[in-house]
């Protein structure tokens, strides 16, 4: 079996304060929003988030995001008012992890490879 590509879906209760908060996680409006109640960014040729109102689920989510600097990203975000842990070091020492959570519960984790 062979993917070609990953979606990841984020239940929200309400779409509307949720992606605003996500615009400012992302730095960007959604790139899409194909419905009233779904939002789309495309992060990558081969990876794409939906922010979806699901009220039954919303906060039950997890999603980890590979970022190439971790400081500069916690520092965009600070600028955005999304505050975040304090790196830690994880994965017997090869990576460093911070994390954030939106405004319904769900956990963003931004991992970064220590070279």
């Amino acid at each position: 079996m062979m993917f070609k590509a990953v979606l990841a879906v984020i239940p929200v209760h309400e779409l509307a304060p949720a992606a605003q908060w996500y615009e400012s996680f992302f730095g960007r409006p959604a790139d899409q929003q194909p419905m009233d109640t779904l939002a789309e960014w495309h992060l990558s040729e081969f990876g794409v988030v939906q922010v979806f109102q699901d009220p039954e689920r919303a906060g039950r989510t997890s999603v980890n995001f590979a970022v190439d600097d971790l400081d500069t990203t916690l520092s965009t975000l600070a600028g955005s008012g999304i505050t975040a842990t304090d790196p830690q070091i994880v994965s017997s020492g090869r990576q460093r992890l911070a994390t954030t959570t939106d405004a319904d519960g769900n956990t963003l984790g931004l991992i970064q490879v220590i070279a």
